[in-house]
């Protein structure tokens, strides 16, 4: 026992300043913060937790209540936490997820589907999680066979049926080809819902493709190796340079982006680069190496390629902000639309008709192909681009009337909402009062609806749940990654439904904890670079297939 242990260490510390240990039950005046460093230690070490846990904010939430109780307190029992506990805490989550539940028929709600290959298991884990304005929601796991086509399918019909098919607006998955035919299955039965990609991985992928345009595509190979020309200047030369080469870049582009990151390193030194192949230094090195650098060096004193590194760093900087935003809950589907126009202006701006074409026939090919139709639908009914010429743009409204039909299916009812936007676009009745057209930037643009939009109010629901929706799964990732519980294998020594109310119960406790900004410092805080001020933070817990022990007494026969 803890508290023999402590008795004779009294006795052999007899007399010793600094402790205070009695052979009775100890309190908290009687225990040094040492010893109790060293008991929790202990624990960590003895029973193999990821000593991750340490950064959770329960485990700090968990020892300031035990201190509190002071001496006396008994934790609860394997059978109490895998059961009367469990339940407990699943009831909490389950009313405060109700409170989420309330405002999915008016917003509607996006599902995010993310998959994950357990190559040791042979199977697919897939979480579902549901958004909308008011929350982040965990609604199940699914573990099913990586050949099985039909499985998944089955348990996101469930879920849809769960929210309610009518408060689901859209899916966005980040399936891979596993789970492509599910797609085609789920949207027979549940037309009006949109099959989205995520809006993070497309803008990447655009971006790259755009880096493959042939005059882009020279920049990159030419930064490149610049770059590794100056690297290798800089080893037989002082370490200064490749701590900014290494450094000039942001975490966004160098992971997501590989050939902006490149460039943008290259470009940020320029002027560096400059007076290094000015200098004598580098003079009496080129001399003294095999390879042949006058291309490189042709490179960096061009006007010629600084100015293409900056056409193509302008026309990628929209797509990078608006990049930023996504990996969080809150909704930018009425905004990414303006990513593709300020690409396109940032070009045309530079008079390169050739450069401009290009680009345009890549964006324009690419675009249904890798966003959804409401990112059309929601340039269209944010208040903040009145007027910006949709009517004109071929893809804008390809992509509102994919929407309409996908959302009616009655040709009466997509001809009602036509004429609630024609009124909108003239600035009839409300939405053409001076408040109503004062407050288009100055107001959230679901808001905005809420507002003005009364005497159309067939567009008005339609404005309100598009606008209410997210784009990307970037929110559920860093949970995901973090989620190791191999749910087959601890199936087979649990029953189902346990494993079930585990995984529903952590996974809701750690969106609580993101949403909440809860941290126990700022090395948990998510990269600024990759979320607004806005944006949900992220704690690394312990990994489920940690804590299943605490199950086992249950699975003895």
């Amino acid at each position: 026992m803890e508290e023999e242990r402590l008795a004779r260490k009294k006795e052999k510390t007899s007399g010793k300043p600094g402790k205070c240990i009695r052979t009775s039950r100890p309190s908290l005046s009687s225990v040094t913060k040492e010893d109790v460093d060293d008991i929790v230690a202990r624990f960590f070490y003895a029973d193999g937790f990821n000593i991750k846990v340490v950064n959770s904010p329960y485990f700090l939430e968990m020892a300031k209540a035990i201190a509190a109780f002071g001496p006396g307190y008994e934790p609860p029992t394997r059978d109490e936490l895998s059961d009367s506990y469990l339940s407990k805490e699943k009831g909490r989550i389950e009313k405060s997820v109700a409170l989420v539940r309330e405002s999915w028929p008016h917003t509607g709600c996006t599902m995010l589907c993310i998959s994950r290959l357990d190559s040791s298991l042979g199977c697919l884990h897939i979480d579902i999680y549901v958004c909308s304005p008011r929350g982040l929601a965990f609604l199940k796991a699914v573990d099913i066979d990586a050949n099985d086509d039909n499985v998944f399918p089955g348990a996101l019909t469930d879920a849809i049926i769960e929210v309610g098919p009518t408060n689901v607006v859209q899916i966005i998955s980040h399936l891979g080809p596993a789970c492509k035919s599910s797609e085609s299955l789920v949207l027979s039965k549940f037309p009006h819902i949109f099959w989205s990609p995520c809006a993070s991985h497309s803008i990447c992928k655009l971006m790259e493709e755009i880096a493959e345009l042939e005059w882009v595509k020279s920049v990159v190979v030419c930064a490149k190796e610049t770059e590794q020309c100056i690297m290798a200047y800089q080893r037989s030369s002082s370490g200064i340079l490749i701590q900014n080469l290494e450094g000039s870049s942001d975490l966004l582009s160098t992971k997501f982006v590989p050939s902006y990151g490149i460039v943008q390193r290259i470009f940020q030194l320029k002027q560096t680069l400059l007076e290094i192949v000015a200098g004598e230094d580098w003079k009496q090195w080129k001399l003294c190496i095999p390879e042949d650098i006058a291309s490189i060096e042709a490179a960096i004193t061009s006007d010629d390629f600084w100015s293409r590194a900056n056409l193509f760093l302008q026309l990628c900087e929209p797509f990078l902000s608006f990049l930023a935003t996504l990996n969080t809950d809150r909704s930018v589907m009425g905004d990414l639309y303006d990513c593709r126009v300020q690409a396109l202006e940032a070009v045309r701006s530079q008079r390169i008709d050739s450069v401009s074409n290009l680009l345009e026939e890549l964006i324009e090919n690419r675009w249904d192909v890798l966003f959804s139709p409401l990112h059309a639908a929601g340039y269209i009914l944010n208040p903040k681009y009145f007027g910006k010429g949709q009517t004109k743009d071929r893809t804008v409204m390809r992509g509102w009337k994919a929407t309409l039909e996908s959302y009616e299916g009655e040709a009466s009812s997509r001809r009602v909402l036509r004429e609630q936007l024609s009124s909108y676009w003239r600035l009839e009745g409300s939405l053409g009062e001076e408040d109503a057209v004062d407050c288009r930037d100055k107001m959230d643009p679901v808001a905005w609806w809420e507002n003005f939009g009364f005497e159309t109010p067939h567009l008005q629901t339609l404005a309100v749940k598009v606008l209410s929706q997210v784009s990307s799964v970037g929110m559920c990732e860093e949970i995901w990654q973090d989620n190791d519980f191999p749910c087959r294998r601890t199936a087979n020594r649990l029953e189902v439904e346990r494993v079930e109310d585990l995984v529903f119960v952590r996974n809701n406790l750690r969106l609580h904890s993101q949403r909440n900004g809860i941290s126990r410092s700022p090395s948990f805080q998510r990269n600024q670079i990759l979320s607004s001020p806005s944006g949900i933070k992220t704690w690394d817990g312990t990994r489920l297939d940690q804590i299943k022990t605490i199950f086992s007494i249950h699975d003895t026969s």
